[in-house]
């Protein structure tokens, strides 16, 4: 568990990510937390299915690169978003990140502060050298999540933006 002034980011384990995946109350009340309003998006969902959970079965990797780490506000006790990295640092120890608020709780610096403390996580793996990203050159929310954390935008392809930084 990472926690910041406001937040809690919470490693979810394979049988809360089924529990997530599910879309009811059951990860809710087993983390003791307040119902709020969240959806899976399409995109998500399959990140779910064919990446995350999947991932997080194979016993023979470090499944805190692979699983959501839902965003708890302490205040609250809501889950107002989640953060991954997609998987394991490759051979020149980059790991890709990935985010996203549900929309009931945008516009509030929540994901700013999320990957900020992920970052500081990150850190401390030695294997991680870069950090990656991508945004579609429209969000310009989840753009300023990343400029604010210190990623550098590194290229634009056919309306995708790459950010990185280097942590270690």
């Amino acid at each position: 568990m990472i926690e910041t002034k406001r937040l809690m980011l919470q490693p979810l384990t394979y049988e809360q990510l089924l529990k997530y995946s599910n879309l009811d109350d059951s990860l809710v009340e087993e983390l003791n937390l307040e119902k709020s309003p969240r959806n899976i998006s399409p995109e998500l969902r399959e990140a779910l299915d064919y990446g995350i959970i999947p991932n997080v079965a194979d016993e023979t990797k470090n499944y805190l690169f692979s699983t959501l780490w839902t965003i708890i506000l302490k205040e609250s006790k809501k889950m107002v978003g989640d953060v991954c990295f997609k998987g394991e640092p490759n051979i020149d120890g980059e790991i890709e990140i990935s985010y996203g608020t549900h929309y009931a709780f945008r516009r509030k610096g929540y994901m700013t502060e999320a990957v900020g403390s992920i970052l500081k996580w990150a850190k401390k793996q030695p294997e991680v050298l870069k950090v990656l990203a991508n945004t579609e050159k429209n969000n310009l929310s989840s753009q300023r999540v990343l400029r604010n954390n210190g990623f550098s935008q590194i290229n634009e392809i056919d309306g995708i933006v790459y950010w990185e930084i280097k942590i270690n």
